[in-house]
């Protein structure tokens, strides 16, 4: 919940102005919704794609102030995120709700970003594994196997956001390597093999490279470093070719 309308267009056009050189990377910049079509028509002809923070699971009807896939695919999204820690943790969203959220993106042609992460408390309680696990089962359940394949996962340690604390390497390694057992398990070798796993977590240039070279690590979900053109660009400008 930041900028203006004046300030989203300068940081969408700073950003779309300087990645062309970054080609091996995807971009996706996900602003309020009152900016989406406002940055949508900012960054057409350029390799960055719009999505949306959020989204509502029904198709249409009364429900107020809601906003639902179609009118999101209908302002030029590409993707949507579900489940961000923030959804989860202060407006109380359960795995089954993100789940609802989640066949109701895949059903309308978005590519739904889906956020899963612990607490401190969870993690020195040794609880990661499990939340991950749970998060995971609720959040997806009933995706076949192309619906799975053309979902972004994202890790989001709860205790790394905004609060300038990052997990380790080996620490997010882990996870990431863990969620990828997860859809290996549930589905097979080939669909695990091409899911995005992104990191999210006070990420920015000087952490980038250290998590984005481990192997399970395929992104990240950038947060308060992507209000800002030059940190954002450094976190690309550090990306390891593929």
């Amino acid at each position: 919940m930041n900028l203006s309308r004046q300030t989203a267009i300068e940081l969408a056009q700073n950003i779309a102005s300087q990645v062309a050189p970054l080609e091996h990377i995807d971009w996706v910049l996900c602003p309020p919704y009152v900016y989406l079509e406002t940055v949508a028509q900012t960054i057409q002809g350029s390799q960055v794609a719009m999505g949306a923070q959020d989204m509502y699971h029904e198709d249409s009807g009364a429900f107020t102030g809601e906003i639902s896939a179609a009118m999101l695919k209908d302002v030029g999204c590409q993707f949507v995120i579900l489940g961000h820690s923030e959804r989860r943790h202060i407006r109380g969203e359960s795995d089954e709700t993100i789940n609802k959220k989640v066949i109701a993106a895949h059903a309308a042609g978005l590519i739904p970003m889906v956020c899963v992460g612990e607490t401190l408390e969870q993690r020195q309680a040794g609880k990661t594994q499990d939340i991950i696990q749970q998060q995971f089962d609720g959040s997806l359940a009933g995706l076949d196997e192309n619906q799975m394949a053309a979902t972004v996962l994202a890790y989001e340690p709860v205790w790394a956001i905004g609060t300038g604390q990052v997990a380790s390497p080996s620490q997010a390694a882990q996870v990431h390597a863990d969620l990828r057992k997860l859809v290996q398990n549930r589905y097979n070798t080939d669909v695990a093999s091409v899911v995005r796993i992104q990191y999210g977590g006070s990420v920015k240039p000087e952490n980038a490279a250290e998590l984005l070279a481990c192997g399970d690590i395929d992104g990240a979900l950038v947060g308060g470093a992507s209000l800002k053109t030059e940190p954002f660009i450094g976190i690309g400008q550090v990306c390891p070719n593929p």
